[in-house]
């Protein structure tokens, strides 16, 4: 068991605005993405992973593309999206947050 304040987090850069803070067990992990590049004109490449995902929208408003269905999402919204599903997202918002819980972990998260 373990307590993460997120000023204690180190926070990764994945792009030019965009960073993620990440905490995990063994088995499962969460992410918080932060997006401060938007609006965004076109949707983020798709890409998949074998991992069960969960994101919720914290923060913003994105299009949510899962497959071959794409969603407007806002804050308090989430999605499910199974392993091996192409998905991506589109800002919408200057700022996005995203929170995505992951199973089992995402090893090509770890530093």
């Amino acid at each position: 068991m373990a307590f993460y304040k997120q000023g204690q987090l180190k926070a990764e850069a994945v792009g030019p605005a965009r960073k993620r803070f990440a905490v995990h067990t063994d088995s499962l992990m969460m992410v918080i993405f932060d997006f401060e590049d938007g609006p965004a004109e076109a949707p983020d490449p798709l890409h998949s992973h074998p991992h069960e995902q969960i994101s919720y929208i914290v923060s913003g408003k994105v299009i949510y593309f899962l497959g071959s269905e794409q969603r407007s999402l806002e804050a308090g919204d989430m999605v499910t999206i199974p392993p091996n599903v192409p998905h991506a997202i589109q800002a919408l918002t200057p700022k996005v947050r995203l929170a995505d819980a992951f199973t089992p972990v995402r090893e090509d998260f770890l530093s």
